[in-house]
């Protein structure tokens, strides 16, 4: 009973959600004003509202809501930036049942635990953390998770497979996107999060990275007292990361905060490929001695070999400004499809670098970046990898922070020497990058010294009817489509106000009866001229995306 009551609960939201986003897309529900300003208005309002909804309906849904800010993709720019603030802190339960989950998890290992603290350090939608000493003298913290999450965990994700199998059946909302291998993915990563042993294993990874750097500090795991619902890491305490005033009271140099942890994070990227996915303030302090500390390892990023030197050829060209290079590159790595028209895309990626990329750089470059990217990954044929964004997030999240210690904060400036070697083609040197630049001056000089040789050939072939050009006017064609949209739709009109005049005529005729047959023709052919509004309002955003008159 408690899991159907469950299921129309999450179902409820689903459908209101829906109705809501059908609601928006209707012209007269914004009083004849649907322009720009009030329908960015109201995506905000609806963002917040699904943020709402995600915390009531609680833990799986919270972690929904994390997962769906690193698809820019399938949501707007300004749903994603919402989600991505998402912080899941609840209410704490009872110590009494922490006490029962650490007696189930650990057994005897019970009696090492002395001195736990009843009040929790904090609370959020998996679990608590807990204050304690080991009968070794050992400070440590004990994350408990929430009891029966598990069962609450799968019942809620059956039910979302279900909502995804219906999304998935709609002609409109299933097109070119996959809802039940999302819905998929979402389970595995969800489920693994429930366990801790992952947990650990990523803090000990994690740790290992950094052992050698005096200025970055990781909890080390306390194995024999850690399980699947128990995790028991050192105690490590520390100002909050963006607490200014407390810092400089320490007699900490914010500025040397700053610097940091945006080195640590470039070096967890370019040397590692490991990284911290989930780097808000919440999860990042500085001890007494200035150095940062990491906290919260249940979200991390992996950036393959492959990826990274993909990346890096994205980087090199990004750095060069040449945006056929970076589109191509794009294709490669799969972000973009092949078989598209990569003009406008190449147009909006040339319009991004010259705006984001262009010295004096601003100090929320990365922001301004991530924006843009996620503006033009919308509703566009891009599939960005999740760990992209993850990365984008973070270093976004890392430049905030930065600014709010130094106003002088700049990331670019500290990421030039750990971007190099990622911009070669092995990382191991700058030789590399003077080799790809030498190679490809080769193939440049290759192509000049045949270019008289087939220029010649070609016109030979265009005199004899063997060559035929093409020339594409993009202007013209979307002039020529507009103008062609425009008739037919006013055809339409005139023809629905000539079946309704008819129907009033007929109507008040002395055989009524016959008004039927105009009132049921006026169904067919409103149908279709709502659907010639409806196709002519999307070409019209699509031509009003940056760049795209370009």
């Amino acid at each position: 009973m408690m899991g159907l009551l469950r299921a129309l609960r999450i179902w409820r939201s689903v459908l209101t959600l829906l109705l809501l986003l059908w609601w928006d897309a209707q012209a007269w529900t914004y009083g004849g004003q649907a322009t720009a300003e009030l329908r960015a208005e109201r995506q905000r309002q609806r963002a917040r509202w699904l943020t709402t909804e995600l915390l009531r309906l609680g833990s799986a849904f919270i972690k929904l809501g994390q997962l769906l800010s690193a698809r820019p993709d399938i949501l707007p720019a300004g749903w994603v930036a919402e989600l991505a603030a998402l912080q899941d802190s609840v209410p704490a339960f009872g110590f009494a049942e922490v006490q029962t989950v650490l007696e189930q998890e650990l057994g005897q290992r019970c009696a090492e635990v002395i001195d736990l603290d009843p009040e929790p350090l904090g609370a959020a939608s998996l679990a608590q953390v807990h204050r304690a000493s080991l009968r070794s003298g050992r400070q440590v913290v004990l994350k408990v998770q929430r009891p029966g999450l598990d069962r609450l965990f799968r019942l809620d994700l059956d039910v979302m497979q279900q909502v995804a199998a219906v999304l998935q059946r709609h002609p409109s909302w299933g097109r070119g996107r996959d809802w039940p291998a999302m819905a998929r993915e979402c389970r595995r990563v969800l489920l693994r999060e429930l366990d801790f042993r992952v947990e650990a294993q990523y803090a000990a990874r994690f740790r290992q990275q950094f052992l050698d750097d005096e200025r970055i500090r990781i909890p080390g795991v306390v194995w024999e007292l850690s399980s699947r619902r128990v995790l028991c890491l050192d105690y490590l305490p520390g100002i909050k990361v963006n607490d200014r005033e407390a810092l400089m009271a320490a007699g900490i140099d914010p500025s040397a905060v700053a610097e940091i942890g945006a080195a640590s994070y470039l070096k967890q990227l370019v040397r590692f490929g490991f990284f911290h996915a989930d780097p808000h303030p919440g999860n990042l302090a500085v001890a007494s001695d200035g150095a940062l500390i990491y906290y919260d390892f249940g979200m991390m990023g992996l950036l393959s070999d492959a990826l990274r030197r993909r990346l890096g050829s994205m980087i090199r060209a990004a750095a060069a400004r040449d945006s056929s290079a970076l589109v191509e590159e794009m294709q490669a790595a799969g972000v973009i499809a092949r078989d598209i028209d990569v003009g406008p895309v190449r147009r909006l990626v040339r319009l991004m670098l010259n705006e984001a990329l262009t010295p004096p750089f601003s100090s929320n470059v990365i922001d301004k970046l991530s924006g843009d990217l996620y503006d033009l990954v919308y509703g566009q044929p891009f599939r960005l990898p999740v760990e992209l964004i993850f990365v984008m997030r973070a270093l976004s999240t890392f430049e905030g922070v930065g600014r709010s210690l130094d106003p002088a904060f700049s990331l670019v400036a500290i990421a030039k020497p750990y971007l190099l070697p990622l911009m070669t083609s092995s990382g191991s040197g700058s030789s590399d990058l003077f080799n790809e630049i030498g190679r490809q001056v080769g193939a440049l000089s290759s192509r000049a010294a045949a270019l008289p040789r087939r220029l010649d050939e070609n016109l030979d072939r265009l005199e004899q009817g063997d060559l035929q050009l093409q020339v594409r006017l993009g202007e013209s064609d979307r002039q020529f489509r507009r103008m062609t949209l425009a008739q037919q739709s006013i055809g339409q009109s005139v023809l629905l106000g000539c079946l309704a005049l008819a129907t009033a005529i007929i109507g008040a005729s002395v055989r009524p009866v016959w008004a039927v047959l105009p009132a049921t023709a006026t169904i067919p052919v409103g149908l279709g001229w709502l659907r010639m509004q409806l196709r002519m309002r999307r070409d019209q955003r699509l031509e009003q995306l940056p760049g795209s008159n370009r």
